[in-house]
């Protein structure tokens, strides 16, 4: 068979892991012919065709990004889009397609299945927010990020009785706020499944100042917002899937909190660096068990498909349902984080 990937939508540690899979099984095992389109829906928009083997993926296990590249074109945004994609596979020979991505990659695919593409697709969202599987790869590395830093900034925060508002990464849901908060120890930890109040934010930090030199960590998922009337935040522009360009509430939290206790406060956004660099261990296996699950897939003709993680197992789900709803976090986790606040 000749078998084409992509990846598409934001960069995540593991993507290379996941290609190196489906190449080592695809062609040693199974005999077939890998191609990559470059930058995800726009080079299969754009007949972008790379030729790749088992040579191209020697030393990308530990090196994150991705070699295709990525973007977040939506075909069915650009005029005559999904057929564009069908004559570049059409046209190039390809059997069936391999698309590596989240929410936004994978519905397209599962549009694209619907007119009759063969397309298997792999969960890819570092905000591990696709509920039909219960980790994504890139998410425990991002967490891993985020403590590193948090660890970091308790003793220059200690230092100088600072409060430290850091931002990090999640749109709609806040498993890396969480899970780094707990992980990290942070005085308090605000997701967008939970409108927060500032007044209530800032009770807790002067009740945790009171009576000595204190230090304060407050973590905020990018996409979390104030209760209605409580506190101003900005406006921003959209996407090509409609998404808001998030980013931004970590400064404007930490001029509220300066504000209202008049506690020196500074704000980090850890941004693009969750991102980037080496997956760690867990990601890298996770991974790799993805990659050799999709290509089992395509050769079972088992397509409209997307591979999961199922009480430890790698199953498969309809594609349709990878991307039906979105997964928020457990409350009874939040519950754990919040015996720490203050």
């Amino acid at each position: 068979m000749r078998v084409a990937m992509l990846t598409g939508g934001g960069d995540c540690p593991g993507l290379n892991a996941v290609m190196r899979a489906v190449v080592r099984k695809g062609e040693v095992v199974y005999g077939d012919e890998l191609v990559g389109l470059r930058d995800g829906w726009r080079g299969a928009i754009e007949n972008q065709v790379m030729d790749l083997s088992v040579a191209s993926f020697r030393g990308t296990l530990p090196r994150g990004g991705t070699i295709l590249g990525s973007s977040r074109t939506n075909p069915y945004k650009v005029d005559g889009g999904p057929d564009r994609v069908k004559a570049t596979l059409a046209d190039n020979g390809i059997d069936a397609l391999v698309a590596i991505g989240g929410e936004d990659t994978l519905g397209v695919a599962a549009r694209l299945a619907d007119e009759g593409v063969a397309v298997v697709g792999v969960p890819k969202t570092i905000d591990n927010d696709l509920s039909a599987t219960e980790l994504t790869f890139g998410f425990d590395t991002a967490v891993q990020v985020c403590v590193d830093a948090i660890d970091r900034l308790h003793t220059t925060a200690e230092s100088h009785d600072r409060v430290m508002v850091v931002e990090v990464m999640g749109r709609h849901a806040g498993h890396i706020a969480l899970w780094a908060a707990i992980a990290g120890g942070a005085t308090m930890v605000l997701v967008p499944e939970r409108p927060f109040d500032i007044d209530d934010v800032c009770r807790v930090i002067q009740h945790r100042h009171e009576g000595g030199r204190w230090a304060s960590i407050v973590v905020v998922a990018e996409g979390a917002q104030p209760a209605e009337g409580t506190m101003a935040t900005a406006s921003a522009e959209v996407d090509a899937f409609g998404h808001v360009r998030l980013g931004g509430i970590g400064d404007q939290l930490a001029s509220a909190i300066e504000e209202r206790t008049g506690y020196e406060t500074r704000a980090i956004v850890l941004g693009h660096i969750q991102r980037g660099g080496t997956p760690t261990a867990f990601d890298r296996v996770l991974a790799t068990r993805f990659g050799i699950a999709a290509i089992d897939a395509v050769h079972d003709g088992d397509f409209d498909t997307m591979v999961a993680l199922r009480a430890g197992d790698i199953v498969r789900v309809p594609l349709a349902a990878g991307t039906a709803e979105l997964k928020l976090i457990d409350p009874k986790l939040y519950d754990v984080a919040s015996v720490f606040f203050g």
